[in-house]
């Protein structure tokens, strides 16, 4: 039986996963692929912290450079993570010749053009399962199981941190800075939450599901992020009362001509499969020609979870090793010379509807002061809503549009801020909603 040499770069939360898999399952992984998965080495500038793992000598060694020149590693797992040193041993990797599995999200969004190219160039497999929604198999879903269909949109909760604050102030209430607290006290959250709660690791993860979805090249820059630290429970109260809940929501569609590609809150219905995934649990929706609409959903973070997408990764590159099909599959769904630049919409040039929430004086003419500025603007509105006037005598006010531009709701709501009437920045929360309400 063939033997797979593997070496695995970073001994943290997904490297220890990786590592007691391949060890605590290596029965079952070893009747399931066909040969043996041996761990050849791990490295970790720290080879003294018990990791409650009982490594054979010589596996733990502190020399990456050892690891990925030695002949007979096969494959090479970056869980180092961050865009410096992951970087280069990824590329020092394949020039190696060695196949790569990484669960580097951020890396992949913003070099892996780069990376891609070296790896299709040197003929080896580059997977990256792990990179988008944990243990959901997501880049394999796409860019095998739907090889067949036409994708025009692909929707999805990317990120378990703001899922959890999100379903804790929808659940109980509370404010957006104490449901951040209790994520960061049960670990959801990181002590610096500024890439998760501000939409970044979403639109990372977004970046390349678009890239994989329609055959376009990663680009992560054009990629619009808006993050969830404004939304209040008097929002998430409204949203409730027409029938939706509030979701960061990574949306891609593709028209033929242009895609887009935004992460931002957003209301969705309650009959929405989305709108009921709670907690820290992700989920992706895709839309395609043939199959219509599927969910996937599961854990998008953790030990175990993380560690099993790395683990499938790993298993078929050793599949195709053992049959010797390297570069069976593409990295990116297509083949390498149909990969191609496909624009970005602009996202002032987005048309949804749309949730408004201004504090307004409670006197005559204030609410026809702004609905004339929205009618200026070609944003007509499907409902209007006040509340209880509050202790600094203004009342707020929400309304909710049919179809607007982006570009005519930022040029309406620059004036309606400019009324003496209105109090504070207006809040705007997009709608996502296929019967158009």
């Amino acid at each position: 039986m063939k033997s797979i040499n593997i070496a695995i770069l970073g001994c943290g939360t997904v490297g220890t996963g990786v590592a007691r898999l391949l060890l605590e399952n290596a029965d079952i992984l070893k009747d399931r692929v066909g040969c043996d998965l041996n761990l050849k080495y791990v490295v970790d500038i720290d080879t003294e912290t018990d990791r409650g793992i009982a490594f054979a000598p010589g596996v733990m060694i502190p020399d990456a450079a050892k690891a990925i020149a030695d002949p007979e590693v096969d494959i090479v797992v970056e869980t180092i993570g961050g865009e410096g040193i992951a970087k280069q041993m990824m590329l020092d990797a394949i020039a190696a010749g060695k196949h790569v599995v990484t669960a580097n999200k951020a890396l992949l969004a913003k070099h892996g053009n780069a990376i891609i190219s070296a790896a299709t160039e040197k003929g080896v497999d580059l997977a990256y399962e792990a990179s988008v929604g944990g243990c959901m198999p997501i880049i394999k879903t796409v860019r095998e199981s739907l090889v067949g269909n036409r994708i025009s949109a692909m929707t999805g909760i990317l990120n378990g941190t703001c899922n959890y604050i999100l379903s804790k102030i929808t659940d109980e209430g509370v404010v957006f800075e104490k449901a951040l607290a209790e994520a960061q006290a049960k670990g959801y959250a990181e002590a610096d939450p500024t890439l998760d709660v501000e939409g970044s690791d979403a639109a990372h993860k977004l970046a390349i599901l678009a890239a994989l979805a329609f055959g376009m090249q990663i680009n992560f820059d054009d990629v619009y992020i808006e993050g969830i630290s404004r939304i209040t429970p008097m929002d998430i109260e409204f949203a409730a009362q027409f029938g939706y809940r509030i979701k960061l929501l990574a949306i891609t569609k593709f028209d033929g001509q242009a895609v887009e590609a935004r992460v931002h809150p957003t209301m969705i219905p309650f009959d929405n499969m989305l709108s009921n995934v709670n907690g820290t649990l992700n989920a992706i929706s895709v839309s395609g020609d043939a199959v219509g609409d599927i969910l996937l959903y599961g854990h998008g973070a953790g030990m175990m979870p993380t560690a099993s997408a790395v683990v499938s990764d790993i298993a078929d590159i050793a599949r195709n090793l053992a049959s010797e099909g390297a570069g069976r599959v593409p990295v990116l769904g297509f083949q390498a010379d149909k990969v191609r630049a496909i624009p970005v919409r602009p996202m002032d040039d987005i048309v949804t509807n749309y949730y408004f929430r201004f504090d307004a004086l409670d006197r005559p003419g204030v609410l026809a002061a702004i609905a004339g500025i929205l009618g200026k603007y070609s944003i007509s509105l499907q409902s209007v809503h006040q509340k209880g006037r509050k202790t600094d005598g203004s009342v707020p006010v929400v309304m909710l549009t049919h179809h607007a531009r982006e570009k005519d709701v930022r040029q309406a709501l620059s004036e309606i801020s400019a009324l003496d009437a209105v109090a504070g920045e207006p809040m705007v929360i997009r709608i996502e909603d296929q019967n158009g309400h």
